[in-house]
């Protein structure tokens, strides 16, 4: 089985978003579908329902620096983030694997 998820987002504004809407927000592999998702999130948490799941790509900042031999340029890796909506009542806890 491949590792669809790599890692929980945690920010501010998505942390206001879990105690209000119930939805919780992870980073995960560029080729991962939204079924996928949804199967790795109850596996990983079985006391979690899935309701919903939401992606969005997010494409790579352009980068540079000047060295001796001129300027290099290049770009950051692009993301996928994944946005999943729990039955109400139902939370995921981050914070007790730590």
């Amino acid at each position: 089985m491949k590792r669809v998820l790599i890692k929980p987002l945690i920010t501010e504004k998505l942390t206001g978003i879990q105690e209000k809407q119930n939805r919780y927000a992870f980073e995960v592999v560029r080729s991962a579908s939204k079924p996928e998702i949804k199967k790795a999130i109850e596996e990983l948490y079985p006391e979690v329902n899935v309701t919903k799941v939401n992606t969005m790509i997010n494409p790579g900042k352009p980068k540079g620096r000047n060295t001796r031999r001129g300027f290099i340029a290049g770009r950051t890796t692009a993301t996928k983030k994944a946005v999943i909506s729990v039955k109400e009542g139902q939370e995921i806890d981050f914070f007790t694997e730590i």
